[in-house]
């Protein structure tokens, strides 16, 4: 995938429209600090283009990335931690739940889940909530270059089996520092969703 042009389209807070998109759409979900924004910065090929930061719970918004004007990467807000109240979360449950209903274009929705660790509760229950939305998620097992490689399928196993996964879910090894999974992933996105 060579990325000519990037373009933050459109920012969707928890009381904005979905825009009407006619290009197909990939969407991220994850845990806060999970990893999202170095993932899409490496994916776009940008240093700092999705804002990334140490606290975790920064993306608050969905996020449209105009990719070479053919399709957009979607980074959802980040579940799970951010100091904010209950009734914050909810309303980015909320605003999760009516894209994934609402987006006509969407292909594909891509998991991140830490390497590091067991799927949480929290990781569980979004896997559960995607699959009965009718989508299939591909899971990204982000963080790889935290860990020595000896333990990477050990890594995988674990990750599969907290989330229950089935026999033919694909899980693809990532590293934001290293790249690895980066060309992995643009071949499955090109190949699978965006018959590129």
């Amino acid at each position: 995938m060579i990325i000519k042009n990037v373009d933050l389209e459109t920012v969707c807070g928890i009381t904005s429209k979905l825009p009407d998109n006619t290009l197909p759409e990939i969407a991220f979900a994850g845990k806060s600090n999970v990893g999202k924004s170095s993932l899409i910065n490496t994916l776009m090929n940008r240093k700092s283009y999705a804002r990334i930061s140490a606290t975790p719970g920064k993306t608050q918004t969905i996020n449209f990335y105009n990719i070479n004007q053919e399709f957009y990467l979607v980074d959802l807000p980040g579940y799970g931690y951010a100091k904010v109240s209950e009734q914050e979360k909810q309303k980015w449950g909320r605003m999760i739940e009516r894209y994934l209903h609402g987006s006509k274009q969407l292909r594909a929705v891509f998991l991140l889940i830490d390497i590091r660790h067991d799927p949480s509760a929290n990781d569980k229950m979004m896997y559960d909530w995607i699959v009965s939305q009718g989508y299939q998620p591909i899971i990204i097992a982000t963080k790889l270059d935290k860990i020595k490689r000896s333990q990477k399928d050990k890594q995988v196993k674990a990750v599969r089996q907290g989330l229950g996964l089935s026999q033919g879910t694909t899980v693809i090894p990532f590293s934001s520092v290293t790249k690895q999974g980066r060309d992995e992933l643009w071949e499955l996105a090109e190949k699978e969703y965006l018959n590129m």
